[in-house]
């Protein structure tokens, strides 16, 4: 019974990966042509600043993404449960692809890939008022700190990505699955807090799709932990 509830949640994810793969098809199209990329206002198509929203989202997901990726490709050695690694593979295949259309986002605003002057990760987050946009990300032990390699929230420590490597089986699953459900809520409130701040369009549609997809997939790696009788960590 529970399998088959997983299967169900699973097509369900799967749907939402697909809306965040339209999305971003529809961004990257409209980057190259130059159509619908102007301020959320409207008006005349501008170029981000380095310090906006919209270049500072581009380069710290862009970070974010590569870690899911590797975990992804880390727990696919680590296990022969098919329901895990194609929940790794889609992980994988969609951050990959995303993270490519921040990076060229940035190429073509001709934008540099680390943030200006030392900057530290998810400033853009504080908006013009001043104040943190997002959830579950915004605060907590290690966020932003750089501590054992914890640059966002969410992230995996060095020390965790090793513990992954080590692990075997149902251990390196459920491990994978409680670092990566950490990683989506972070991810989830990076992309809530650029579609609140962005201002290119195609931007805050792509992060809408990461909202959706992720969230759609947190579901999913609930309902996976139940089946290995485990929780979230959090």
């Amino acid at each position: 019974m529970e399998r088959r509830k997983t299967r169900r949640v699973r097509r369900a994810a799967g749907a939402a990966v697909a809306l965040a793969l339209v999305f971003a098809g529809a961004a990257t199209v409209a980057s190259a042509r130059g159509d619908g990329d102007g301020p959320a206002g409207g008006g005349p198509a501008a170029v981000p600043g380095a310090s906006s929203a919209d270049a500072g989202f581009a380069r710290d997901m862009a970070v974010h993404h590569q870690q899911a990726v590797e975990m992804s490709f880390v727990v696919r050695d680590r296990t022969d449960d098919e329901d895990v690694r194609r929940l790794a593979y889609d992980i994988a295949n969609t951050q990959a692809n995303q993270r490519g259309m921040l990076l060229g986002w940035l190429d073509l605003w001709e934008l540099p890939k680390v943030a200006p002057g030392g900057e530290r990760p998810m400033a853009w987050m504080a908006g013009e008022d001043g104040h943190e946009h997002g959830g579950h990300g915004s605060a907590g032990a290690g966020a932003g700190s750089g501590a054992d390699g914890v640059l966002m929230p969410g992230m995996a420590s060095r020390s965790e990505l090793a513990r992954l490597g080590r692990l075997d089986g149902e251990e390196a699953e459920v491990f994978f699955l409680q670092l990566m459900t950490d990683h989506h809520k972070g991810g989830v409130d990076m992309a809530e807090a650029c579609a609140a701040l962005c201002a290119v369009p195609a931007e805050q549609r792509l992060a809408r799709g990461m909202v959706e997809g992720q969230q759609s997939e947190l579901g999913l790696m609930r309902d996976m932990l139940a089946e290995r009788k485990a929780t979230p960590r959090s």
